[in-house]
């Protein structure tokens, strides 16, 4: 006779993704034991009352190091290189004390939004040394009960052009960094730097994640050497490029072969909605494009794609709350996704992000962490059209947070009804 499992927290009614009805969860020391209808169970009992179950958010591309800097420039930019030149003015004053509180309060709001996992790109440079990345250090330590931090180290404003940059990404690379990232476009020798980038990849056998591409003109990109380095270097899945704003210049053949040359090479896209909106075609006076990467028609096309919060409260993007159900909702919108793509968008959000940071343990099934958060909906659908509350959070078997349902205070007496519409001069008499 097989011994039932004892769990030690069970979720009753969930709705899941991979289920066609609502399931039970059973959880044992921190895993997931058990996904079936009506375990038996005589631990802790959670009614999830149908709602949708979900493994976390996954945010692939978020800057922790340079987020919530409202009020300490100005913010009126006309673009990406004067966005880029106002945070550089501010970093050499940061301290580890500074960048370790700013992106405290972006870690909290994030994880209260129901994220689990997440890749921060950390600026490695002479103007701010390693004290972002200590910082950020310290928030992957101080916050692991509640969120896997992953910290991507890159050069900002040029590497071949930034002499010590390459000395400071070493350092950091030596101290536990990652995955490693670059911004070509600023660099006075673009494909340098992408080789150079890749070469500390394979050194330190990590992933590469680059901000590329990030403008409106089709004619020229960095994408293909990208997309070449990475076949010479058999990093096939491995290989991830921020914004690729390019792509939504292109006519719809060619971004069809776009897409053919990303999926050969195994490199993944991640669009950055809140950023890509905001900073691109600000020099347009009507007709204004999106600039926005279509990742779900990407993703049809084989594309590995993502879509995360960028940055949060600063010169590149002066709004924004780490909600990656937000983020999907918004790029939603402003990609013209249909009813039939809502779940490629919830997607987006989840498991291909998931895939693209090569998270093996990601998921709602038996043996995975128990990281699960729980939404007011119980649908992939309802999640994208509705923004519902993420009311629960659970990291490990362990709650990480829970937000009450709104409560309407309804009168205590029936109210009168209302009066009857009629035209002046009418008799209130039938």
């Amino acid at each position: 006779m097989i011994a039932k499992p004892v769990f030690d927290l069970v979720f009753r009614n969930a709705v899941t993704r991979g289920s066609a009805a609502a399931v039970d969860i059973g959880i044992i020391g921190g895993k997931i034991a058990e996904v079936a209808p009506r375990l038996a169970c005589e631990a802790v009992e959670i009614d999830l009352g149908g709602r949708l179950a979900l493994p976390g958010f996954v945010d692939s591309h978020i800057h922790l190091d340079k987020a919530c800097l409202l009020g300490r420039c100005g913010h009126d930019h006309a673009n990406v290189t004067e966005a880029i030149r106002a945070v550089a003015a501010m970093k050499r004053d940061f301290t580890v004390e500074d960048v370790y509180a700013r992106g405290a309060r972006v870690l909290e709001r994030a994880i209260t939004a129901g994220t689990t996992r997440m890749r921060t790109h950390v600026e490695i440079d002479p103007r701010v040394g390693l004290r972002g990345f200590e910082a950020v250090k310290a928030l992957k330590r101080d916050y692991a009960w509640a969120l896997d931090l992953s910290l991507c180290v890159f050069p900002q404003e040029g590497l071949t052009n930034d002499p010590g940059a390459d000395e400071l990404l070493v350092a950091a690379l030596r101290d536990g960094a990652q995955a490693i990232g670059g911004c070509p476009y600023v660099d006075t020798d673009p494909n340098a730097q992408i080789a150079r980038i890749f070469d500390l990849a394979q050194e330190f056998d990590i992933d590469v994640d680059l901000h590329l591409d990030f403008d409106l003109d089709p004619s020229w990109w960095h994408m293909e050497e990208v997309c070449r380095q990475a076949e010479r270097r058999n990093y096939h899945g491995r290989v991830a490029i921020g914004h690729a704003s390019k792509l939504s210049a292109l006519s719809p053949e060619r971004l069809k072969a776009a897409a053919a040359r990303l999926t050969a090479a195994g490199v993944a896209v991640t669009v950055l909605p809140a950023t890509d909106l905001y900073l691109m075609g600000r020099d347009a006076t009507h007709n204004v494009p999106r600039g926005l990467a279509a990742a779900h028609r990407l993703v049809a096309d084989g594309v590995l794609c993502s879509v995360a919060t960028n940055n949060v409260q600063n010169p590149f993007t002066p709004f924004g709350d780490a909600s990656l159900l937000r983020m999907a909702n918004l790029y939603a919108n402003a990609a013209h996704a249909g009813i039939g793509d809502f779940d490629t968008c919830l997607d987006l959000v989840t498991d291909l992000p998931a895939r693209l940071m090569n998270l093996r343990d990601y998921g709602i099934a038996v043996g995975n962490p128990a990281d699960l958060v729980v939404l007011d909906t119980d649908s992939a659908t309802g999640a994208i059209a509705e923004l519902p509350d993420v009311l629960l959070g659970f990291k490990r078997g362990r709650k990480t947070f829970e937000r009450q349902k709104p409560a309407l205070f309804r009168p205590s007496t029936p109210s009168s009804p209302p009066p009857t519409c009629r035209r002046p001069g009418e008799s209130q008499d039938p």
